[in-house]
């Protein structure tokens, strides 16, 4: 009898932890699925701007946002594979593009800043002061100074090279002489240039966040032609039903809020601007 009792409570007391352990690991379950998945770019996460928004999203919903962070094409194909919930890109006719194949829902500007050209402190193509990138970029072309390209079928590899091809100039075809191309990020790409002494293309806010700027000085900014327009986009869940319709709806609602774009303006680095909000409607649902 003793026997059978002590085997009964071993086998209460056994239950009992089974219970309590379904019980606390409850909640984790619960919150572990409460996260969508961002492809976007590296010029947004390497500014430190998602450090900063996306902690004030989850703390009012309580959802987390896990960012994959690539180059704007390769970003959309992540995105047209159903490996995300939400995009948020830099260059509008892919984005567009995405939305008129059916892998987008519908398309919003979110935010924008600018694209800059950087050299080297002596300048040797002799740019600075000159009056717009058209000019600059004929310069290095015509008087083959290095220039690093990021090489990558990113947002600023994309605008870079329609840049190129506004003065009819293909400088792929000088891959490996003047013209380089590292395939990497923003970050990458201007320590090669750094450390080359050479010209490239960047976006401002991944410049301001940038550390090794020692070597490097602007030439070339604040012309119509280096705006830099982002969008934010909800993968179609027609074409992929596994992607989380709701809370990615959430988080753009929140992003195209008076709430989620004062973050977005709100973030700076030495009191510098590095993305202006400019969604030009509130919450779409």
């Amino acid at each position: 009898m003793p026997i059978n009792r002590t085997i009964s409570r071993g086998l209460s007391l056994l239950l009992l932890c089974f219970v309590s352990s379904a019980f606390l690991c409850l909640p984790y379950t619960v919150s572990a699925k409460q996260f969508i998945t961002l492809a976007s770019t590296t010029s947004t996460d390497n500014s430190g701007l998602y450090q900063f928004i996306l902690p004030k999203f989850t703390k009012k919903t309580g959802i987390n946002v896990r960012v994959v962070a690539v180059g704007t094409g390769q970003a959309l194909r992540i995105a047209r594979n159903g490996d995300a919930d939400v995009l948020i890109v830099h260059h509008r006719s892919s984005e567009e593009k995405f939305v008129a194949d059916g892998y987008g829902i519908e398309r919003f500007d979110l935010m924008y800043n600018d694209f800059i050209l950087v050299g080297p402190k002596n300048d040797p193509a002799r740019i600075k002061g000159l009056t717009g990138i058209d000019a600059a970029l004929q310069k290095i072309a015509s008087s083959k100074t290095l220039f690093v390209s990021r090489g990558d079928d990113s947002g600023t590899h994309k605008r870079e090279l329609s840049l190129w091809r506004r003065q009819n100039i293909d400088p792929r075809r000088q891959s490996g002489t003047w013209y380089r191309e590292t395939g990497s990020g923003m970050g990458a790409t201007l320590n090669t240039a750094g450390a080359m002494k050479a010209y490239t293309l960047t976006d401002r806010g991944t410049w301001l966040a940038f550390k090794n700027r020692f070597r490097l000085v602007i030439v070339v900014e604040r012309v119509p032609p280096l705006k830099n327009q982002y969008g934010v986009i909800r993968v179609n869940e027609k074409r992929h039903p596994h992607v989380k319709t709701k809370l990615a709806q959430k988080f753009i609602d929140w992003l195209l809020s008076p709430e989620g774009q004062a973050a977005i303006g709100s973030f700076r680095i030495n009191g510098q601007v590095l993305f202006t909000p400019n969604a030009k409607s509130g919450p779409t649902r």
